[in-house]
């Protein structure tokens, strides 16, 4: 058995859950009255038209009972940009909502709650100001700035859906779903750097529009921010990042309109079933999927899961350093935080540069009590040795997250260890952009933690392990994880098809939500995520599918067939290990194997770029094989060695 942690007394006392009898008599509670339990919490918002019991809760997981309906509190009116500003400006108006931390040491900034509240109403009603309503998709491509959440919110705010794109995607990526949502208006920003590289935002979103105004579909305003020329002046040539791009007709400088728009913008009551956002995630297909939350389900859940798995306290500083163009940005570096009215962290940069003590630096700096980042990061930064971390005085830490991929033992430990001193709870997160918030997770006031355990369901959350029959498995067992009951924050459906919607989540097992994922519980009911069981792979905590990356290299001229498989790495966790067979005559050496990897870098993004591509001189059927037969012959040729 895993050594097992108890929780830290310094965590334990005051904590919102303190106790296993606690959290299991409010676990039980909220599967047995799920409108009793979340109708309580609901009481901590505001409503134009509260929720009635009787319409609390209406779904449909079983196929073969009809489409598959989620309704969660059904009648009620709500804002969720309400719930995130304007119910805070009694108490909170001064407070800090953001620390804003630039990719350079040099640059950082701050905005208040009630600064916060006056730019989001500013920028709704610029968005207005061009015919921005309900309903109407607006689509976001920007780093980590404050603008970024000033946008999300200012969507919320009139009712429009954000769909925001992760700023290291590429134009051909960005343009695919902005084409998909038909967004009318992109908000984007000149450039930003990363470490010590520029990337020419603007450039790319150009491109972008570009590509789906050959399709039919033209983008009709694009807000700019102009980003760069404000950085220290360490930051060089800025100004080649708009020279000829900027399209008069179209593009227009965030800065600009916001100089002469009211700062008064009444809200729009939503229905609780409302489109808020969508979001796209890869699917098998290779086609992303944009997954739809609606307003109420999502506020209560990302709010309550905040609360508990991170244990939120008054005087708590909080940092995720997830990008918002993620789901774990958009559900706990805004709305979740925002909804308790904490103080959080926005950071541009990453964890490397200047130096790799930046996480460390940070922490310190803000004296941040909770921080939340990926597996991948940590087992990057345990290359450099622990005296990174132990050089700062990271004592104000009380809470640890992970979130995106499974955690080993070994970095679970020194993550523990070295960082939280050993008086931090550790907070293994499994999740998903479908789920819109934690599912499985442990509490840091209660929950006895097994280092790379999930540990146990979060509140509503009612998970079994299957067979391959769909038989539910008692007791130690290992398989498919699935979910028997909604909770509120599940998605609602694809975005324009709900057919995919219902084949992909619910037509193998009737009457289980299937996550995709696989599963173990151990003899003392503690569940362990094993991993994808489709042709999905996680690669520094960004799921891709196979088949997206197998259609780009077959696009190269040289490239017949192609398979991809996931093969492990000591950082990422997963890297992309290709197979491609060569058209006949033609010889893929590498310069070629160079030209596949940008390809992919180019069409899908830099984090989807291959570690290693083998050719089969072989006609092999790839994309007839199961690609267990690849990996077995990947197997038996004994595969890479990662490092």
């Amino acid at each position: 058995m895993s050594d097992v942690y108890s929780p830290p007394s310094r965590v334990q006392n005051g904590s919102n859950c303190s106790s296993m009898e606690e959290y299991q008599r409010k676990w039980k509670q909220s599967i047995d009255d799920p409108a009793g339990f979340w109708g309580e919490i609901a009481e901590e918002f505001h409503w134009k038209v509260p929720a009635s019991k009787d319409q609390f809760l209406s779904y449909n997981f079983n196929v073969n009972d009809g489409p598959i309906k989620i309704e969660w509190m059904k009648g009620a009116k709500l804002n969720i940009c309400y719930n995130t500003l304007d119910r805070h400006l009694e108490k909170r108006a001064d407070q800090i909502a953001f620390y804003w931390e630039g990719n350079d040491p040099k640059d950082a900034g701050k905005i208040t709650y009630a600064e916060l509240h006056k730019d989001v109403c500013k920028f709704a009603n610029c968005l207005k100001s061009k015919g921005v309503s309900k309903g109407d998709r607006v689509a976001i491509y920007m780093p980590m700035i404050t603008e970024l959440v000033v946008a999300m919110l200012a969507c919320a705010r009139i009712g429009a859906v954000h769909s925001i794109v992760f700023g290291g995607y590429s134009a051909e990526s960005l343009a695919c779903r902005i084409l998909d949502g038909k967004a009318k208006v992109l908000i984007t920003a000149d450039g930003v750097w990363r470490g010590q590289k520029l990337i020419h935002l603007l450039e790319i979103a150009a491109k972008a529009m570009g590509m789906t105004k050959e399709k039919g579909h033209v983008v009709e305003t694009n807000f700019v921010v102009c980003h760069l020329p404000r950085l220290n002046e360490n930051a060089p040539d800025y100004d080649a990042t708009i020279n000829g791009l900027f399209d008069e007709g179209r593009d227009i400088w965030w800065h600009d309109v916001m100089k002469t728009a009211s700062d008064e913008c009444e809200v729009e009551w939503m229905d609780a079933e409302d489109p808020l956002f969508m979001l796209y995630t890869s699917g098998s297909t290779g086609v992303p999927k944009g997954v739809l939350h609606t307003c109420a389900g999502y506020m209560l859940y990302a709010a309550t899961t905040f609360k508990y798995s991170f244990d939120f306290q008054e005087d708590d500083v909080y940092w995720c350093t997830a990008d918002i163009g993620w789901i774990t940005g958009h559900s706990y570096v805004t709305y979740g935080p925002m909804l308790n009215g904490v103080t959080s962290i926005i950071f541009e940069g990453t964890p490397f540069y200047p130096s790799n003590d930046r996480f460390w630096q940070v922490v310190e700096k803000y004296k941040v009590s909770k921080f939340y980042t990926a597996p991948t990061a940590i087992r990057a930064l345990m290359k450099f040795g622990e005296d990174f971390a132990t050089k700062y005085d990271l004592s104000s830490l009380k809470v640890l997250g992970t979130v995106g991929e499974p955690i080993n033992p070994e970095a679970w430990n020194w993550y523990h260890k070295y960082v939280g001193g050993e008086k931090s709870s550790i907070v293994d997160t499994y999740w998903q952009t479908e789920t819109g918030g934690h599912v499985i997770t442990p509490l840091p006031g209660c929950t006895p933690t097994k280092p790379g355990s999930a540990c146990f369901p979060f509140f509503g959350v009612l998970p079994v392990i299957l067979d391959e029959n769909g038989k539910e498995l008692e007791g130690e067992a290992e398989g498919y994880i699935a979910f028997k009951k909604p909770w509120p924050g599940i998605m609602r459906t694809v975005y324009g098809n709900h057919q995919r919607f219902e084949s992909t989540y619910f037509q193998r097992f009737p009457g289980y939500y299937m996550s995709g994922d696989g599963a173990k519980r151990d003899a003392d009911g503690y569940l362990w995520i094993t991993g994808r069981v489709d042709d999905m792979l996680n690669c520094s905590g960004h799921l891709m599918s196979t088949a997206q990356v197998e259609s780009v290299l077959v696009e190269h001229s040289h490239v017949a067939e192609a398979a991809v498989v996931a093969a492990p790495h000591k950082v990422k966790g997963e890297c992309l290990y290709c197979f491609v067979t060569p058209k006949d005559g033609m010889k893929v050496d590498d310069k070629v194997k160079a030209e596949l990897k940008q390809l992919v870098r180019n069409k899908i993004a830099p984090f989807a770029m291959p570690d290693f591509i083998q050719v089969i001189l072989t006609h092999c059927l790839v994309n007839r094989w199961p690609h267990s037969l690849f990996f077995f012959l990947f197997l038996f040729s004994g595969g890479p060695r990662v490092t």
